[in-house]
């Protein structure tokens, strides 16, 4: 089997063998400019913002590979449209190199509905955001607590605080106006100090709105003498007021006397 080697002096055979090598390195080394595409550099085409099959066709033919790396969710970008790629568009590489593609899922996924209830309405436009759903139309209503939620809606119906639903839903709010529905005859001020009238009115739902103290250092010991809206109309008929709403004032040093007589309006004697 070998005797076409041994019928040769050895040092023939040496020869043989490094002639051998030297022609596999050269055949080799010629060879790298094809196997490593040398001087073969193509600007990578820009598909981000496409779909990801015109998106696929585009580097396929311009001689990449295409391997999805990742999917993410962004309900204003189409589904299935490429969000990222890798390299960048323009970038210079060899022909055959995988460009790698971030694209936008099909489907959005499920998260969970906060509670918003009782939140101002910035409170819960950051707490919407923050669980990637979205503000939908405002509505109020009668109440106390002014552009507070009061309640939150999906489609129209109530949506409950850990209820499941997809990512990039709108949710509208009902929010309070500042005026309850519950109305009062308008409270007696005059004749109590500025700081019993503000106790007077928290407890009644009610707040107090411009203060005119001229000449007043210490406003908390003195004494209404005129508010509005009166306690009574025209007419000498009861007015009515909102939790929510507010009574303006007029302060003074000495206390006034005042008459509340049923029927008729408030004198200062």
């Amino acid at each position: 089997m070998f005797k076409f080697i041994t019928h040769r002096p050895l040092w023939a055979n040496i020869l043989a063998a490094i002639v051998i090598a030297l022609i596999i390195f050269f055949i080799f080394i010629f060879s790298l400019n094809w196997l490593t595409h040398h001087n073969q550099a193509k600007a990578v085409p820009l598909v981000q913002g496409k779909g990801y099959e015109d998106a696929k066709n585009i580097l396929e033919k311009a001689g990449f590979e295409v391997v999805v790396q990742d999917s993410l969710y962004i309900d204003t970008a189409k589904p299935l449209s490429v969000l990222k790629q890798i390299p960048e568009s323009d970038e210079l590489v060899k022909v055959n190199r995988t460009v790698y593609l971030t694209i936008n899922r099909a489907v959005p996924p499920m998260v969970e509905m906060p509670n918003l209830i009782g939140y101002s309405y910035r409170s819960a436009e950051m707490a919407l955001k923050n669980a990637n759903l979205r503000v939908g139309d405002t509505t109020f209503r009668p109440d106390f607590a002014k552009n507070a939620v009061l309640e939150q809606r999906y489609s129209g119906n109530i949506i409950r605080p850990g209820d499941k639903i997809r990512m990039g839903s709108v949710i509208s709010l009902v929010l309070g106006d500042g005026v309850g529905d519950r109305q009062f005859p308008v409270p007696v001020l005059i004749g109590l100090t500025y700081c019993e009238a503000q106790t007077l009115a928290e407890a009644q739902g009610i707040s107090i709105g411009s203060v005119i103290a001229d000449g007043i250092e210490d406003s908390c010991n003195a004494y209404i003498y005129w508010q509005r809206p009166e306690r009574y109309d025209e007419e000498h008929k009861f007015r009515y007021i909102r939790s929510g709403q507010m009574i303006d004032i007029k302060l003074q040093k000495e206390k006034p006397v005042i008459v509340d007589t049923v029927g008729m309006p408030l004198q200062q004697q």
